[in-house]
């Protein structure tokens, strides 16, 4: 299991509590990253929202790509998966930006590809917003153009939403950069299938995640033939000593008020998305359904229930918590340990069953059934 976390754009992550102690600033940005570099977690997810849909519009929140940048100039070790809308974005000037990100990074950036479900933030900001099955069509688009443009020289395409001549991109990234995406809807995961590298998705139960992983590696295969490379779920993680504190903090920070700043923008993104599971009035609490894992509890309970996710087939969390500074803290030290002790148990006797081996032709045939 790869450790990630998401880097706190808005001030915080919780609707329902006003002050999280994590200002929307580039000095608690700063913080943050360079903690997490030095505790060992892997990546950073870096949302692209020009209005803040947590703490509500009229609050402040800091811009995807300035922020990546400067994470970049800070950091060592963390990938800096930044998120993209193509509605705001055109493809040419996109690619040359990250290749010189590319550079300053030691090619540790990669792209969050968004389809944007927020119309008010479209009609504000000036954004393109498309029907929902055409926004895939337009992020598809959109990759196939920076692909283009990051390995060919002139590079031309004509397509329904981007169309170019003979534009050059240079330098070049030594690496092209690897594309994440998210969607659960039929076409959302069909499209994704074909374009990106890797799969993300908001939080769900370990069922929930077992078929999906299935589902979008399927398609995968079917379409690149081989399966994605990282499967990432959104989890929001309260590790307490007792079970009984960790609950006692769930209680405090879903106790929801409609009137809250953030809740239009929640009834917003229900509306404008295709969800495969029905969006509580508690889950709105967090958002990107963080809180349906119920990674709650002490660091063995909840050690056990990353380790099921895992077996389910996903790969990568990208945490939220909060206050971040205190809570990745306390993650580093008391959680992951005790999650790499399962890995190593599990691997041990992956080994152990694996050192009697049939021999000849049985052998042959326990190899083609693996």
């Amino acid at each position: 299991m790869r450790f990630g976390y998401w880097t706190p754009v808005y001030g915080g992550f919780l609707r329902n509590v006003g002050d999280e102690g994590m200002p929307a600033t580039w000095d608690y940005i700063r913080t943050i990253s360079t903690q997490a570099d030095r505790l060992g977690f892997e990546l950073t997810l870096v949302p692209e929202l020009y209005l803040n849909d947590r703490k509500g519009v009229n609050e402040p929140s800091l811009e995807a790509w300035s922020l990546a940048t400067a994470i970049a100039a800070v950091t060592e070790k963390l990938e800096i998966l930044t998120a993209i809308r193509p509605g705001y974005h055109n493809p040419q000037v996109t690619a040359k930006r990250l290749s010189t990100l590319a550079d300053v990074s030691n090619d540790r950036f990669s792209l969050n590809v968004v389809a944007a479900w927020w119309e008010e933030e479209a009609k504000q900001f000036g954004g393109v917003f498309p029907s929902h099955d055409d926004r895939y069509v337009h992020c598809t688009e959109f990759v196939d153009a920076l692909r283009g443009l990051w390995t060919q020289n002139p590079y031309s395409q004509h397509g329904r939403y981007f169309s170019f001549e003979d534009t050059v991109v240079e330098p070049k990234p030594a690496k092209t950069p690897k594309i994440y995406a998210g969607g659960e809807s039929e076409g959302g995961r069909e499209a994704i299938a074909g374009f990106a590298d890797s799969y993300v998705t908001h939080g769900g139960t370990v069922e929930e995640l077992r078929e999906k992983a299935a589902d979008v590696n399927a398609r995968r295969f079917r379409l690149q033939g081989a399966p994605f490379e990282t499967i990432g779920m959104s989890a929001y993680v309260i590790v307490r000593d007792t079970e009984a504190e960790a609950r006692a903090e769930l209680e405090r920070i879903t106790t929801v008020d409609p009137n809250s700043p953030g809740y239009a923008s929640f009834e917003e993104f229900v509306a404008h998305s295709k969800l495969d599971v029905e969006v509580s009035k508690r889950e709105y609490s967090v958002g990107t359904r963080a809180l349906r894992p119920e990674l709650v509890g002490t660091p063995e309970q909840v050690a056990e229930k990353i380790a099921a996710y895992r077996a389910a087939g996903v790969n990568l969390l990208l945490i939220q918590a909060s206050p971040l500074h205190e809570e990745l803290e306390r993650i580093a030290s008391d959680l992951i340990p005790l999650v790499r002790e399962i890995e190593a148990g599990a691997e041990s006797q992956t080994s152990v069953g694996a050192g009697t081996k049939p021999a000849g032709a049985e052998a042959d045939r326990a190899a083609t059934r693996v």
